[in-house]
C-alpha cells in the first residue's frame, strides 16, 4: 500500500502545478489588475503612480516570472500576501477554511443521514409508494439549485414565519447556539441536494447487489432480512456511494460560493469570489491550490477506504 500511495502522490504533483498555472493564467486574462480595482475606489492616479504601484506589487514582471516566484514561495510554505489587503494568504485560508469545513461536514452529515436510509428503503421496497416517494425526493433535490432553495427558504422564514436565521459567522467556542443557528439552514440546503445524489447512487448499488447469488443464498438459509440488508448487501454496495460522497465533500469545501454569500458566511468560497473580483492573484492561486490539494487528498482517502469496505481489494 505504501508504494501505491507514493505513486498517487507523484501523479498528483504535476496535476496540482497544471491547475495552478491554468487558473493563474485565466485570472490574468481579465482586463485590469488589482491596481485598477483599487483605483476605482481611491480616485484618479497618474500613469506614473499606477506604474510605480504595479512595480511595488511585482505586476510589471512577465507572468512566468510572477508564477515562478509564487511557486518558490509555495515550496517554502509561503503562499505570499494579498495584493489587495496585504494579509498573509496562508493565514487567511486557515481562518476561512474553518467556516467551510464546518459547513461541509454538517452538510455531509445531513446528506448521509438522509441518503443511506432512503436509498436502502427505495431498493428494498422497489416499485412501491415508498420507492416512488424516495425517488421524488431525489429528483426534486437534483432539480432545485441551491441559490433558489436558499432564497425561497429565506422568503418563507421572513414573510410567513416572521423570523430570520443568524447571518454571518460566530465561532462555536464563543457562542455554540449562535454558531448552530448560522449553519443549520445552509447545511440543510446543501445537504439536501447532495443527499439526493447519494440516495440515487445507494438505490442503484443496492438493487444490483440484492440480485446477486449470495444474497439469494443467504435468504434460502433463513437469515433475518435485516441482517442480509445491513451486513451483506449494504457493505458491498457502499463502494460507489463512498466514491461519490468523497468527491462531494471536496466540492463542498471549495464550491459553496453562492450559499456562503446568501448567508454571509466568510468561507473559502466567498474568499475566492472576492479575490477574483479584485484580481488578487496570490489569493486566487492560494484558494485554488487549497481546493486542489483537498481534492487529491479526498480521492486518495476514498481509494484507501475501499480496502476497509471490501477486504478482497488489494493495492500493489
Amino acid at each position: 500500500m505504501g508504494s501505491y500511495i507514493i505513486r498517487r502522490l507523484l501523479i498528483a504533483i504535476p496535476s496540482l502545478v497544471i491547475v495552478t498555472i491554468l487558473i493563474a493564467g485565466l485570472v490574468r486574462l481579465q482586463p485590469g489588475d488589482v491596481v485598477m480595482a483599487k483605483l476605482a475606489e481611491s480616485g484618479p492616479l497618474t500613469e506614473e503612480d499606477i506604474k510605480e504601484i504595479q512595480k511595488e506589487l511585482g505586476l510589471d514582471r512577465p507572468f512566468p516570472q510572477q508564477y515562478a516566484t509564487w511557486m518558490s514561495g509555495v515550496l517554502r510554505g509561503d503562499l505570499g500576501e494579498s495584493l489587495w489587503s496585504g494579509r498573509d494568504v496562508l493565514q487567511t485560508l486557515a481562518t476561512r477554511s474553518r467556516v467551510s469545513v464546518q459547513l461541509a461536514l454538517m452538510a455531509m452529515t445531513v446528506a448521509i443521514a438522509a441518503a443511506i436510509p432512503l436509498g436502502i428503503l427505495s431498493a428494498v421496497r422497489q416499485n412501491t409508494w415508498m420507492d416512488y416517494a424516495a425517488r421524488m425526493f431525489s429528483i426534486t433535490g437534483l432539480s432545485i439549485p441551491d441559490f433558489f432553495l436558499a432564497t425561497i427558504l429565506l422568503y418563507v422564514l421572513s414573510v410567513w414565519v416572521g423570523w430570520l436565521p443568524n447571518f454571518g459567522y460566530t465561532p462555536p467556542w464563543v457562542d455554540p447556539w449562535a454558531n448552530l443557528q448560522s449553519f443549520i439552514f445552509p447545511a440543510l440546503i446543501v445537504g439536501y441536494r447532495f443527499s439526493a445524489i447519494s440516495a440515487r447512487m445507494t438505490r442503484s448499488a443496492m438493487l444490483e447487489v440484492l440480485r446477486q447469488d449470495y444474497v439469494r443464498t443467504a435468504r434460502s438459509k433463513g437469515l433475518v432480512e435485516r441482517i442480509i440488508i445491513v451486513r451483506h448487501a449494504l457493505r458491498n454496495a457502499l463502494i460507489p456511494v463512498v466514491t461519490i460522497m468523497g468527491s462531494q465533500l471536496t466540492f463542498l469545501l471549495g464550491g459553496l460560493v453562492i450559499v456562503e454569500v446568501v448567508f454571509s458566511l466568510p468561507g473559502v468560497g466567498t474568499l475566492g469570489f472576492e479575490a477574483i473580483q479584485v484580481r488578487d492573484y496570490p489569493m486566487v492561486q492560494g484558494v485554488v491550490l487549497f481546493t486542489a490539494v483537498l481534492f487529491v487528498t479526498a480521492n486518495l482517502l476514498v481509494d484507501l477506504s475501499y480496502a476497509v469496505i471490501d477486504p478482497r481489494i488489494r493495492y500493489s
